[in-house]
């Protein structure tokens, strides 16, 4: 096996711990048993836990970007395009424990910075796409201002997805991202853009809940 598709076999067991886990609790022996390898073959990728993070968040990060660009630039109409995007979500939070989330702001604040980063600039340009390209197709309501919206649904992401108010409330990081979703563009699309886009609640109980 080559070294770049060990590398990505390493990463892909860490990650797969960290999501369910949590950080703290993961150790190198147990990612080195999954995958059975030894610790040295594993250190000569990843010299330590903290960089083996680092690598996880970053392969995340760059996979979920290229993702969202994919889905932006795919030329399909705004609907198609907003509920690949609900899809995506529900793939992609439903393997983060909410111990992962908690435990990536306490024991990393840096990398919990850069991921914050990433997803502030991802949501204004995308969703400032998305929104444009729905008004050019009549999908949503002309008196919609834009830079509102997507301030709005910033705040929205950047208040709730946080540890302490998902420790203190009963919905997952899935369903509070698929809620925000649905209940802010849901209000700003037109009556027609409604009865044929659906950003029903199949997506909040077709991926198991975090636990």
């Amino acid at each position: 096996m080559s070294d770049a598709k060990e590398r990505e076999r390493i990463l892909e067991a860490a990650a797969r711990r960290f999501m369910e886990m949590g950080i703290s609790k993961v150790t190198l022996d147990e990612i080195a048993s999954d995958l059975r390898m030894s610790k040295k073959t594993m250190y000569r990728y990843f010299p330590s836990k903290d960089d083996l993070l680092k690598n996880v968040i970053h392969a995340r990060i760059k996979r979920n970007g290229k993702r969202f660009i994919d889905i932006l630039g795919s030329g399909k109409p705004f609907g198609e395009k907003l509920q690949e995007i609900f899809a995506f979500a529900g793939e992609e939070f439903s393997t983060a424990s909410r111990q992962f989330i908690v435990d990536l702001r306490r024991f990393a604040p840096d990398l919990w910075e850069e991921a914050e980063e990433y997803r502030r600039k991802t949501i204004v340009t995308n969703v400032r796409k998305m929104v444009e390209q729905a008004k050019e197709e009549g999908m949503i309501r002309k008196d919609l201002d834009v830079d509102l919206f997507v301030l709005v649904f910033l705040s929205a992401v950047q208040n709730i997805l946080t540890p302490k108010t998902l420790s203190e409330q009963p919905f997952s990081t899935l369903q509070a991202f698929q809620g925000i979703l649905k209940i802010i563009f849901e209000g700003a699309l037109t009556d027609d853009a409604r009865a044929t886009i659906h950003l029903s609640g199949q997506f909040l109980t077709e991926f198991p809940t975090e636990r």
